[in-house]
């Protein structure tokens, strides 16, 4: 099992937004089963999932203090991907949860405030050898701040080729527990969730390329 875990130390990087369209998708691709964790107090996650008709992803609720033995389980269970959504935060906490990662994905908006915030989450991601890639989200057409983000972006490390563009179907379809490209199949946020979902999964290390890693 992988276990993917959407973290940024920025509040409304689209974390919640990200983790629900990415299970969806790998749902949708036939790399179920896949499994949801909600970490972030504010339950956002939660929410949507008690609102959803599909059976899948499925959800799991965990004492914060209990998720690695879950994982585990969740593993034993057969489950191919575990998708966990955090809280913006920089405690100890969070910390050990990111230690549980195979791949961490760090959604970035193109402004100032959450390249800052992404220089700080590499530092840390960087210091523990855990691996992660930059999602561009909520771009805009043609907008030159994006070209100049995610050149910063790129001298700290992989920026997903697929951007997650300005769009109101991503919100608009979760208020009834579904995701755009469950509204529209052949719309261009599915067509985007297609290719991010491929970027993604181009980026899970091996066990032997993350020991190689973690060996320097």
């Amino acid at each position: 099992m992988q276990t993917i875990i959407i973290n940024s130390q920025k509040g409304g990087s689209g974390k919640t937004m990200l983790s629900v369209h990415i299970s969806t998708q790998a749902e949708r691709d036939g790399d179920g089963p896949v499994y949801l964790i909600d970490t972030d107090p504010q339950g956002t996650l939660t929410q949507w999932h008690n609102l959803r008709e599909a059976e899948t992803p499925q959800r799991v609720e965990l004492p914060f203090a209990a998720i690695g033995q879950g994982l585990t389980k969740l593993e034993e269970r057969g489950a191919r991907y575990c998708f966990v959504d955090t809280a913006p935060s920089r405690g100890e906490d969070v910390l050990s949860l990111l230690r549980l990662a195979d791949l961490v994905i760090v959604p970035v908006q193109p402004s100032p405030s959450d390249i800052w915030s992404a220089a700080a989450t590499f530092q840390l991601l960087k210091a523990e050898h855990i691996p992660f890639v930059f999602v561009m989200m909520r771009t805009k057409v043609n907008a030159s701040i994006t070209a100049q983000s995610v050149a910063l972006l790129s001298k700290f490390g992989e920026v997903a080729p697929t951007f997650v563009a300005d769009r109101t179907a991503y919100a608009a379809s979760m208020t009834d527990g579904r995701t755009a490209q469950e509204l529209l199949a052949k719309g261009p946020a599915a067509q985007e969730m297609t290719a991010l979902w491929k970027n993604i999964k181009a980026c899970i290390p091996t066990q032997a390329k993350r020991k190689e890693v973690a060996n320097g």
